[in-house]
């Protein structure tokens, strides 16, 4: 075959978009699906961010399609000199055409890739864009990126701002329904990041509408995420702004070893932190350990405070915007810009430092949390001394439990923690052993969210989880000694299992928050059922709410069929283990993703920690939800 210039594809336009849609938005599945909006939504706050817009709806609507409405300048409508064409129709068929761009337009914007408009136009079956502009609505209609006739003016408007409705591809997506609490929550902690801006979000196909507006921003933020927890101070609110950065950050104490840093450059949310979290929490180590010496409050017995003394119980969000963000990754999860730096850690500390010095109270009841946390952390260090010295938990040294695999890439390695000893030994026989390794795991393990680290490294089946995972614990972290890409939680699939998981993953989220964070946690979904008549064999992983009659007509069984009902992974020969839940070409595994940082560290706490009286309203509040009790 000839290696030439017709062996080059070129792809023209959209077409890119079309072909390769996981390189713009990440993903065909859900995530990417919100993440049209995203796109969409994310050109109004640039134009509130510049003080152009104050108010942004978003609507679902009954037809499936999505309409985001912001009342800022309105899209330019004449001829772009570049394209020839209207700078309407650049901006949504021209890739990297937008006012990010400029130097003009926008001195801050979150939009880095300047590609939301025409990436949202290329993956959607239908799109229309209306402009209010210069007294006169204009309107545009595109079907899959292709315009459908040119920018027209259909009426008069005194007005201005834009309008866009658009209707996902189903060939596109993997499901092309939306979930209204995803969007209800993003645009709530968005109006949060977006003081004085108004957000309305109204879903049309449950009839319900909220409008989301915070003066005061992230203040207002930090007393919503505190307010059902006993705190140990003031909130505490810092912030500065020039032509090259600015800063807003506000913290809290609460009365846990609990904690949940938010951090966001230009409203984009960092959940790997980035230079700006890192010295805000530089900056305000620095403050307390120099104002505890000048004020004589240093305490001998522990001598100056560690980074992680002051992490236990810190609630905070630290934003900046800044003109020109450098971003490590496509995923926007950290941000790279040195100089922001000097600027936050200098911030912190000086501001601290004059606080703490107006408001003793404040600092002696600060001291007192840290102290106890630095206590902790010593009684911690003696008692994993001990454990190390019974069953070391130091690298090259595996638990017994533990049936490891043989390849030597640990990216490529996968380990299942697996419900019990005897699902364990099936689960041994059924897996593929160069790459898949097996933990199993005697029973429920410790509710890490309610015990003390002493306690916890003390249990042997934590242990065990420690040492096979191989990072180490909370700040202290090293993600480069993982040992497994693929951490895979398997549990039978009944209400103890359920539980189990919950367990494992509360031990995660609190412990090794970064594991998740990195996309290395699943979970395993085997199968509850399988219909069989004669010959034919079907495994259903998901019922529902649908009968056993109904499963069997979907899967084309026309009369008679046998039925086995898996409650256990122990009940299943370990070729059929192996088949359905471990076996990567037939399995199904669920990657565990933290969408709503603030919203999963306090469903953790409701629904495992020490409030009984907040666990059981939520329990009878959302009992109704419930689709399917397995008795």
């Amino acid at each position: 075959m000839a290696y030439d210039s017709s062996s080059i594809l070129v792809l023209e336009g959209l077409e890119p978009v079309r072909q390769r849609p996981w390189m713009y938005i990440g993903s065909t599945d859900l995530r990417g699906l919100h993440h049209l909006i995203t796109e969409v939504v994310d050109n109004a706050i640039d134009e509130a961010l510049a003080g152009f817009c104050h108010h942004i709806t978003v609507k679902l609507c009954k037809d499936g399609r999505v309409e985001c409405y912001d009342d800022g300048r309105g899209i330019p409508t004449d001829i772009h000199p570049k394209t020839g064409k209207s700078t309407v129709e650049t901006v949504f068929t021209v890739l990297h055409a937008g006012g990010k761009f400029g130097k003009s337009a926008y001195k801050i914007s979150g939009w880095l890739h300047g590609v939301g408009a025409s990436v949202v136009n290329a993956l959607s079956e239908h799109l229309e864009v209306f402009v209010h502009k210069d007294g006169k609505l204009w309107y545009q209609k595109y079907s899959r990126g292709i315009g459908q006739g040119k920018l027209e003016i259909i009426w008069d408007s005194d007005k201005t701002g834009t309008t866009v409705r658009f209707l996902p591809d189903s060939l596109i997506f993997e499901t092309i329904v939306f979930n209204a609490h995803t969007v209800f929550t993003k645009y709530r902690q968005t109006a949060y990041l977006t003081p004085g801006v108004s957000f309305t979000v109204i879903d049309e196909i449950n009839d319900k509408k909220e409008r989301f507006y915070f003066e005061w921003g992230i203040g207002t933020w930090i007393l919503s995420m505190t307010e059902d927890q006993r705190t140990v101070i003031k909130p505490v609110r810092l912030g500065s702004e020039n032509d090259e950065l600015a800063i807003d950050i506000v913290f809290n104490y609460i009365d846990s070893t609990n904690a949940n840093i938010l951090s966001f450059v230009n409203n984009i949310n960092t959940p790997d932190g980035g230079t700006h979290y890192l010295w805000f929490k530089d900056g305000l180590l620095k403050a307390i350990n120099d104002i505890s010496k000048t004020k004589g409050k240093i305490d001998s017995k522990i001598g100056e405070f560690q980074p992680s003394d002051i992490s236990d119980g810190l609630y905070a969000i630290v934003t900046v915007k800044v003109p020109n963000p450098e971003f490590e990754g496509q995923t926007k999860g950290r941000l790279g810009n040195s100089y922001v730096r000097k600027e936050v850690e200098a911030l912190t500390y000086e501001t601290l430092l004059k606080y703490f010095g107006d408001h003793e109270l404040e600092l002696d009841k600060l001291l007192e949390k840290i102290q106890l946390s630095a206590k902790a952390r010593l009684a911690a260090k003696l008692a994993r001394e001990t454990v190390m010295r019974k069953s070391p938990l130091t690298a090259g040294v595996l638990p017994g439990k533990l049936t490891d695999c043989n390849t030597k890439n640990r990216l490529a390695a996968e380990l299942f923690i697996i419900e019990g000893d005897s699902a364990g030994g099936t689960a041994k026989q059924g897996r593929d052993s160069f790459y898949q390794a097996i933990l199993p795991l005697k029973g429920k393990i410790l509710n890490t969210e309610k015990a003390h680290i002493q306690t916890m490294l003390a249990n042997n089946e934590i242990k065990s989880l420690i040492m096979s995972i191989g990072i180490g614990l909370k700040d202290n972290i090293d993600m480069t000694k993982l040992r497994y890409g693929k951490v895979i939680i398997m549990t039978d699939a009944d209400v103890d299992g359920s539980h189990i998981r919950v367990l494992i993953l509360t031990f995660f989220f609190r412990f090794m928050r970064p594991l998740i964070d990195a996309g290395h946690v699943f979970i395993a979904v085997p199968p509850i059922y399988k219909l069989s008549n004669g010959k034919k064999m079907v495994y259903i992983y998901e019922a529902g709410n649908k009968t056993l009659d109904e499963l069997a007509a979907e899967n084309g069984f026309d009369g008679k069929y046998e039925v086995q009902r898996y409650k256990g992974l122990g009940e299943m020969n370990y070729d059929q283990l192996g088949e359905t839940t471990m076996n990567p070409n037939t399995r199904s595994i669920k990657q565990v993703q933290i969408d709503d940082a603030e919203e999963a560290d306090k469903l953790f706490r409701i629904l495992m920690g020490e409030d009984t009286d907040s666990r059981k309203h939520y329990i009878l509040s959302h009992a109704k939800s419930v689709k399917e009790l397995d008795v």
